[in-house]
């Protein structure tokens, strides 16, 4: 059996689509999943780039993009009332759960599912009282837990979220979950010289 990483913020409307998505797209595969909360700004901030909603003409695109995604694959979506937002008690509560499927699952709904605020006191305490932390996460031990992770991930190599980590291997987007299937499965591109030949750095115009 293959385990992959799947780096994710429950703030990204395609890390929703790509964990609603992965059961059928990884369907007939062996494998498990390890899910790691991550703080999607702390690779931003790693690679001096501002988020898709940070950039007015990209948000409009990418929520009409991630709605028409939700519709063509069947997936339950709304957007919350406020975008973006600060993740971090999101992210602490996984943690603080233990980042399971069933955790990742109700975290992520209660963001994009119904419509609402995300980072309502009143619907963050329904959610804690329905996932039953064993542990506290605004303590340090949780906080510290978080950056770590980041880090690690910007150490893989990690840019941006969904990400899957494969056998030493990096796949990143809802859009590379066949490419993950295929992986999952053997097929012998991965084996070829594709792969290393076209990841490797070559010249090309660098803006100052």
């Amino acid at each position: 059996m293959k385990r992959i990483t799947f780096w994710l913020d429950f703030i990204s409307p395609f890390a929703y689509l790509a964990f609603e998505r992965l059961p059928q797209a990884l369907q007939g595969c062996s494998y498990a999943v390890d899910y790691r909360p991550l703080l999607f700004a702390g690779l931003l901030q790693q690679h001096g780039q501002k988020g898709p909603a940070e950039i007015e003409p990209k948000r409009a695109w990418t929520f009409r993009h991630v709605h028409w995604l939700a519709h063509r694959h069947g997936v339950p979506m709304d957007t919350p009332l406020q975008h973006p937002f600060n993740p971090l008690p999101l992210l602490r509560l996984a943690l603080a759960c233990g980042p399971n499927r069933r955790v990742c699952e109700a975290i992520f709904r209660h963001v994009w599912r119904g419509g609402g605020d995300a980072l309502d006191a009143g619907r963050l305490a329904a959610l804690q009282a329905e996932l039953t932390p064993p542990r506290d996460g605004a303590a340090p031990a949780v906080k510290a837990e978080l950056k770590a992770a980041t880090d690690e991930a910007i150490a893989h190599g990690v840019f941006g979220v969904p990400s899957f980590a494969l056998d030493g291997r990096l796949f990143w987007g809802l859009d590379a979950l066949p490419m993950l299937a295929a992986a999952l499965q053997g097929d012998p591109w991965f084996d070829g010289p594709a792969w290393a030949r076209e990841g490797a750095p070559r010249a090309g115009v660098r803006r100052g």
